[in-house]
């Protein structure tokens, strides 16, 4: 019997989660069906619970269920449990594990594919959502410096900076209260969906090394082109870090890992 995952959000219509593990299916002959489901918001539990008892074996979760996520879990593993989010339920004797791939696959895109050293390297994050917390603990394991979290709720981020305590450097910060200094810059917020961009100064752009676009198919958002006008060494979207963290959860599930160059190169859109 082929067995049943799918990704939850809302807006779902343009997960390419689908296509990410039907190519996964086909490189390792699983027999495996994937879709998409959009529950409604304060849904998400009762949506997640009806797929279950339908036969459902997994799920992904994107914006803005994911904290939602990881406490509907009966199990939450440490990469879930340390940020408070989860972006990856599997099903297991009728109980519901937790895990959060997201971190894992930035870190992995930017290290990895990217070919960018993390060791000692001040990062900034726009953004204090499940996609930042999922980051913080992977980013501090790949050695760098300091995290800097900024978001337009300063509380919000300060809660977030708290959650790995003394385990690494990361602290909060205002929008405006930025200055130069960061060799990364990491778009965590969900404004390029809706084509609009965090507020970041423009000061802090300034001798990055690396802009990053957690949003993926978008060409070239405002986030980026501002990137790129404050002459930014390089800029990426989030399209390798949604490969790779669609990788880990396959190998979760199905226990294979793909190959996820090919299909990074499926899905890249140039960023010009």
């Amino acid at each position: 019997m082929t067995d049943r995952y799918a990704v939850f959000g809302n807006p779902i219509a343009q997960s390419k989660s689908p296509e990410l593990h039907a190519a996964f299916a086909a490189q390792t002959g699983e027999d495996m069906s994937y879709e998409r489901i959009e529950a409604p918001l304060g849904g998400f539990e009762a949506a997640v619970r009806a797929f279950i008892a339908a036969g459902g074996k997994g799920l992904n979760v994107t914006v803005p269920f994911k904290v939602e996520a990881e406490a509907l879990a009966d199990e939450a593993r440490d990469s879930a449990a340390i940020c408070g989010a989860a972006n990856c339920l599997k099903i297991e004797d009728g109980r519901i594990v937790a895990e959060n791939f997201d971190g894992v696959g930035l870190v992995r895109d930017i290290a990895v594919n990217l070919g960018v050293d993390l060791k000692g390297k001040r990062v900034l994050m726009a953004g204090a959502g499940g996609a930042a917390r999922g980051a913080l603990e992977p980013l501090i394991e790949a050695g760098v410096a300091e995290i800097v979290i900024a978001n337009r709720d300063v509380a919000k981020a300060e809660a977030v900076a708290r959650l790995l305590g003394p385990r690494g450097s990361i602290r909060a910060s205002r929008y405006e209260a930025l200055e130069p200094g960061f060799d990364l810059v990491l778009n965590t917020t969900s404004a390029s969906l809706s084509g609009a961009e965090p507020p970041i100064p423009g000061k802090a752009f300034v001798g990055a090394e690396l802009a990053y676009e957690l949003a993926y198919g978008k060409g070239k958002t405002p986030f980026l082109a501002r990137a790129e006008h404050y002459h930014v060494g390089r800029i990426a979207d989030g399209v390798g870090m949604l490969v790779e963290q669609a990788a880990e959860a396959f190998a979760w599930w199905r226990g294979k890992r793909p190959d996820t160059a090919p299909v990074i190169a499926q899905l890249t859109v140039p960023l010009d």
